[in-house]
């Protein structure tokens, strides 16, 4: 069994959506919160089918140690 870190920003259009920073563009959207983990966990289980072992283990090592807000103009 492995476990994910799973990024978590409110939709402009109402709902949820979901990143999964160690596998590069898997995400997800859902209606609340709970639809969204079960859509993440689903999406998550498929990206890894797609997976040999050895990216497996090369994605697994990868870990999000935190999440900052950066202010810049523009």
């Amino acid at each position: 069994m492995y476990e994910f870190d799973v990024v978590i920003v409110e939709d402009e259009s109402g709902g949820y959506v979901a990143f999964v920073p160690a596998l590069p563009g898997c995400h997800t959207q859902g209606d609340t919160l709970q639809e969204l983990m079960d859509n993440a966990k689903e999406a998550i289980e498929l990206y890894l089918e797609t997976l040999s072992e050895e990216e497996k283990r090369e994605l697994l090592r990868q870990r999000v140690v935190g999440i900052q807000k950066v202010k810049a103009v523009a």
